[in-house]
């Protein structure tokens, strides 16, 4: 390899490992959790009535108390509360 080949080899890593570093930051804004959507097990992580504190772990559909991580602003499409919401409707 010469001394050419290695700095653009060099180069395209460093592009690469930059926008891959980026990339989670950049999708978790563009994110939100969506409350009171998730099936029986497929909720995103802990409850807000506090019933299990782990990702699957919902036992009912369409608790107001599981969400699920969706793209922002498809929540209400998809019939889901904020967390405000299902902390209203929860009563907490």
């Amino acid at each position: 390899m010469n001394k050419r080949q290695f700095l653009q080899s060099a180069a395209a890593s460093v592009l690469a490992f930059g926008v891959l570093g980026m990339s989670p930051a950049a999708h978790a804004a563009n994110m939100e959790k969506c409350f009171g959507i998730s099936a029986a097990g497929q909720n995103d992580c802990a409850s807000l009535g506090g019933l299990h504190s782990c990702k699957g772990q919902s036992s009912a559909t369409n608790s107001p108390a599981d969400f699920r991580v969706v793209a922002a602003g498809t929540c209400v499409q998809m019939g889901g509360l904020s967390e405000a919401q299902a902390r209203s409707k929860l009563k907490l």
